[in-house]
């Protein structure tokens, strides 16, 4: 009689418990996955916002102020363009790290912010009229979309 009832917890073990066991493994499994996209999307934020200060530290450039900043001297044209380096760089590893062919509705909210702030450097005529040096090298699939981006901006900025 023991063994039997014994063996009859085995059978409900098996048939209930792995089950539970899978569903609480892949559950736990997509949490921790969710959790270290919403870190990388942090850090990436943080970086934007660091870009940011460079910007503003840079108030002569005009960058938030004009579409293309006039007249500028060589020492500002170079600071210019390091600046658009250092945003671009940031700009492709957003890309490469939350941009997906097929996302979920919170990769793809995420990743929706990332494309605003690329269209908003893509509305810059000097930052468009920079992009291919500045993407010389760069990752193809990113290079295609940030190229997509400009032209977007470039025909909106037409009308």
């Amino acid at each position: 009689m023991l063994l039997d009832t014994w063996e009859l917890l085995s059978y409900i073990v098996t048939v209930i418990g792995l089950p539970l066991a899978i569903i609480v493994f892949l559950y736990e499994q997509r949490k921790e996955r969710d959790n270290e996209e919403e870190e990388v999307y942090q850090l990436l934020s943080d970086n934007y916002q660091d870009f940011l200060k460079v910007a503003l530290s840079n108030p002569d450039l005009r960058l938030y102020s004009a579409e293309e900043t006039p007249n500028l001297s060589e020492e500002q044209r170079e600071r210019t363009v390091i600046i658009f380096s250092m945003l671009v760089s940031l700009f492709e590893r957003a890309y490469l790290l939350l941009y997906e062919e097929r996302m979920s509705p919170r990769q793809m909210r995420r990743w929706r912010s990332w494309e605003d702030y690329m269209s908003e450097w893509c509305r810059r005529a000097d930052f468009r009229a920079s992009l291919p040096s500045l993407l010389h090298g760069e990752d193809p699939g990113f290079v295609s979309y940030i190229e997509m981006l400009a032209a977007s901006e470039r025909v909106s900025n037409a009308n």
